[in-house]
């Protein structure tokens, strides 16, 4: 590695040091469609070997199933990493989300269940994973702060929320991370949400840094995969978005490594504070992730990437319209 990329980056002001790279498991419980779970356990082994200290998931994804994956993988190796749960998200037997409960009763139940599944007896960071509208944040972070104290928590982190609710949060107990989508064409938390975390200490783990495999060049599966109910991998939106994929695979090109890898890089070299969260379900998915960090962006390659392929080129949101209707991020800026 590099020796800037090589360094680690802390989750928050003064929270643990972190790999630069996070290992985010939803994918192997379904959501992208069919995963191995052998080659799912495989590639945790792989990360971790490789030094990865952060593996993140949530107890919606699989309804349980990623979070006893991961209590699988990490049976003999549990010291060695800080586990994220994300919690809120509710879903029918179908698979159908059905709307987001972040109550403290709730917090406590959920976190109950996840200690359980995980088969630990604390996690490392506790979060809900969108904001609820009928839930004041005081009460969701008050409810996470009284785990804290008994000891099931260690830092509280917070999901796809706006600079006056992360105030809020940080007002009751310190925050740890903001995980939020971000990457070369996702730029949004750049204007208000970024500057405030830099004011409170707030750490980032980005997820979606190569949009959901938008910018490495990957079709949703024929069956099972969200993806393609997503705007940007639908109609006419995909096929504009390809041509900007390929101009980010030329500079790749020129540079001698991968599509995926240019995208990730540009993640990693902007900020200290910013640690990406990146969802592989294989081992050759994750090195080819963990190449990135063997490449240094000069500025001007920066300004070369983002004038090339800048975010409001992208065709159809990140989400679809209900969703992104949930999004507190985008309701704040």
């Amino acid at each position: 590695m590099t020796t800037e990329t090589r360094k680690t980056r802390r989750l928050g002001e003064s929270g643990p040091e972190i790999f630069p790279i996070a290992l985010g498991c939803m994918g192997m419980s379904g959501m992208y469609g069919g995963a191995d779970e052998a080659e799912s356990i495989a590639t945790i082994h792989a990360a971790i070997d490789a030094g990865v200290n952060l593996i993140d998931t949530g107890d919606f994804y699989g309804m349980g199933h990623n979070e006893m994956l991961i209590g699988r993988a990490l049976r003999e190796k549990r010291d060695r990493v800080l586990i994220s749960v994300k919690f809120g998200a509710q879903r029918a037997p179908d698979g159908t989300w059905i709307g987001h409960d972040a109550r403290p009763a709730t917090v406590k139940t959920s976190l109950s269940y996840s200690l359980t599944r995980l088969g630990v007896d604390h996690v490392d960071v506790y979060r809900p994973s969108r904001l609820d509208a009928a839930v004041p944040i005081e009460e969701t972070v008050g409810a996470i702060a009284d785990m804290v104290k008994g000891g099931y928590v260690r830092s509280i982190g917070l999901s796809e929320v706006g600079a006056e609710t992360i105030r809020r949060a940080a007002a009751v107990h310190p925050i740890s991370d903001l995980q939020i989508e971000y990457s070369l064409i996702s730029r949004g938390p750049e204007q208000k949400v970024f500057p405030v975390l830099k004011e409170l200490g707030i750490a980032v783990t980005a997820y979606g840094v190569l949009s959901r495999g938008l910018l490495s060049g990957s079709r949703p599966a024929a069956s099972g995969d969200f993806r393609a109910r997503l705007p940007r991998f639908s109609g006419d939106n995909f096929a504009r978005n390809q041509e900007i994929v390929a101009k980010l695979g030329q500079i790749a090109a020129a540079r001698g490594i991968t599509t995926a890898q240019l995208a990730l890089a540009w993640v990693l070299a902007k900020g200290g504070s910013i640690i990406p969260v990146v969802g592989a379900r294989k081992r050759t998915q994750l090195a080819e992730s963990l190449g990135a960090l063997e490449i240094e962006l000069t500025p001007e390659e920066i300004a070369q990437i983002e004038a090339t392929v800048p975010a409001e080129a992208v065709a159809g949101t990140r989400y679809d319209s209900y969703q992104m209707k949930m999004l507190d991020s985008e309701k704040q800026g």
